[in-house]
């Protein structure tokens, strides 16, 4: 019969002292997380029969956070899909216990905006915004950081000196990306139409600067308009893209670079089949309407956030900026963008 593995036999295996291992067993005293998993882990290969007070002790042991999320607006679908992958996030780091909290708002006044981050910002360790880039809001990022709670901006970013790093895509290409579609899918000369959100979205504006400049060198038969705001209210691009198909004949595309994309394809489902075949579009991000637009062949292409590895990006750099609180380096990761055409949703 095989002699069960002693505390002794673990702790030569591991390369601790048996006191170590005595301590994590019983839960005395202070070990290093990374010294539990190396116990952990030579506990697994001999077969130690104390794993299960181990991994507890090791769980014990992990850093603990707790981090806020400020979303946008309840009643849209994809930001309860981002704020739902930011939680499933959360619960995959293996190094930390993370507890989220995540708010949205729906009344965007930058006032109102920045009183939600400062109380979120009372609760967490760190915290994440999606917002318009506006001084009031860059005064609660510098308040924040000077009590030791960073801020770190999502999808889009956000101009404060004082924040601690942004997680999205690199929007010059996915604006670029979208122009190039529209010119590939629209031989005839016509106008295009850009909607946003508001102006105050880095993302969006930068994405519109973009598209514009590869219309201008590459796709002169096509004139794009002045951008129209819809402030994120698919009625509003309901109304305005309602408007464009009875009053134009010559609309080509739309690069709806902002929410508003259930409006849009509202309006297209109840034009004529004659005006609705010679419009192309091009959206951000993918959720439930977007996807049905897809398979229903009104939209041409979603650059979308990869949800997931975003996700997972954003958690990471909020541990990241805990760790290195006290530095001037603003952290930037960049996540490749998707494209998800009828083809392949």
């Amino acid at each position: 019969m095989k002699k069960r593995p002693t505390i002794a036999d673990l702790a030569e295996a591991s390369g601790v002292s048996i006191s170590t291992v005595n301590r994590i067993l019983g839960g005395s005293g202070s070990v290093r997380a990374d010294t539990i998993e190396r116990v952990q882990n030579a506990a697994e290969e001999i077969g130690f029969y104390g794993l299960g007070v181990i991994e507890d002790r090791k769980r014990r042991a992990l850093p603990s956070y707790r981090f806020g999320f400020l979303l946008q607006q309840s009643t849209r679908e994809l930001y309860r899909l981002f704020g739902a992958k930011i939680i499933e996030a959360a619960a995959r780091r293996q190094h930390e216990k993370i507890e989220p909290l995540v708010d949205f708002v729906d009344l965007l006044e930058p006032q109102n905006i920045a009183d939600r981050l400062e109380v979120l910002g009372r609760r967490c360790d760190a915290v994440a915004i999606i917002a318009g880039d506006h001084p009031l809001i860059s005064q609660t990022i510098h308040s924040l950081r000077v009590r030791g709670k960073p801020v770190v901006a999502y999808v889009t970013d956000q101009s404060a000196p004082d924040r601690a790093g942004y997680v999205g895509t690199d929007n010059w290409k996915l604006g670029r990306t979208a122009a190039w579609f529209l010119a590939q899918t629209t031989c005839t000369p016509g106008r295009v139409a850009v909607f946003i959100g508001n102006h105050r979205y880095q993302c969006q504006d930068i994405s519109d600067a973009s598209f514009r400049s590869y219309i201008r060198e590459h796709a002169p038969h096509l004139k794009v308009d002045d951008s129209r705001p819809t402030h994120e209210e698919p009625q509003e691009a309901y109304r305005i893209v309602t408007e464009l198909l009875s009053g134009l004949d010559d609309l080509r595309g739309i690069y709806i670079a902002g929410g508003g994309i259930s409006g849009v394809l509202r309006a297209l489902r109840e034009a004529p089949e004659e005006k609705r075949k010679k419009v192309r579009i091009v959206c951000r991000d993918i959720g439930p309407e977007t996807r049905k637009g897809l398979t229903e062949g009104l939209i041409t292409a979603a650059l979308c956030h990869p949800l997931d590895q975003t996700s997972d990006e954003l958690i990471a750099t909020m541990v990241a900026s805990l760790e290195h609180r006290n530095s001037t380096t603003i952290l930037q990761r960049v996540v490749p963008f998707e494209i998800i055409t009828p083809e392949s949703v």
